[in-house]
């Protein structure tokens, strides 16, 4: 997003609450929170604002991934030296959980669900009995579901929303606060990107660097004319 701050929309806020709960929940139930939904809705926004405000410890993961990869970002992020074997470094990571109280954040799950790393995932739980938050796109709940022995520790599933008017004009005062936008225009602009926050963000930097140039400081749908949004979409081809 180009904001040089972390804005609370409505998803920053579920993920909060969500951890808060978790954090807070009776001895005795499982701990795993799971944020899940498809790209652009701002999920790692709101894990880097909850991974801000609950001190949690905070990796994203990469595809190339293997078990020890991760252990080994994750022993990182802790400022904790890595043992030598897999078994002593997952006894690591779950020490420090378990001694600090701090809940961990996996971002990009998604490559680790598929492939023997993710039990490494269930045995760090199952060692620490921590508060873990896991982020990823909409197949994160079906690749859980095959996974037992994790998806039965899952406390609570927190779907990430699409963008709503309210985000996208508290994104548009936070971000170009010196520039009006009016609500015509963020609804249009709304219904145009399906409440991707990702391409919300790159279109109102497009209607501040239109205003910019024209010396404007404020926009309107009538003002922004016949001017496409950006969609994702590839131009179409031009006749010769």
């Amino acid at each position: 997003m180009s904001v040089s701050k972390i804005v609370p929309l409505t998803n920053v806020g579920l993920l909060s609450a969500a951890i808060e709960r978790a954090l807070q929940r009776p001895l005795g139930l499982p701990g795993l929170v799971v944020m899940h939904g498809k790209s652009g809705l701002g999920k790692s926004v709101a894990a880097a604002h909850a991974a801000n405000l609950h001190r949690a410890y905070y990796v994203e993961c990469r595809d190339t991934w293997t078990k020890k990869a991760f252990l080994l970002a994750i022993l990182r992020e802790m400022s904790v030296t890595a043992a030598r074997t897999l078994s002593e470094m997952v006894d690591q990571v779950a020490e420090q959980l378990s001694l600090s109280g701090r809940p961990l954040i996996v971002d990009d799950v998604q490559y680790l669900l598929d492939k023997s790393a993710a039990n490494v995932l269930t045995d760090i739980y199952n060692a620490s009995q921590g508060t873990i938050i896991l982020i990823g796109e909409e197949n994160v709940t079906s690749s859980l579901v095959k996974l037992e022995r994790l998806h039965n520790r899952v406390l609570e599933w927190v779907p990430a929303q699409s963008a709503s008017l309210s985000d996208v004009r508290r994104l548009a005062v936070e971000s170009y606060p010196k520039l009006g936008m009016a609500d015509d225009l963020l609804g249009d602009l709304l219904k145009a990107t399906r409440g991707c926050l990702r391409r919300v963000a790159v279109n109102l930097y497009r209607v501040h660097s239109e205003a910019s140039a024209a010396g404007a400081d404020s926009m309107d749908l009538a003002a922004w004319g016949k001017r496409e949004w950006f969609t994702g979409q590839a131009p179409a081809r031009r006749n010769a």
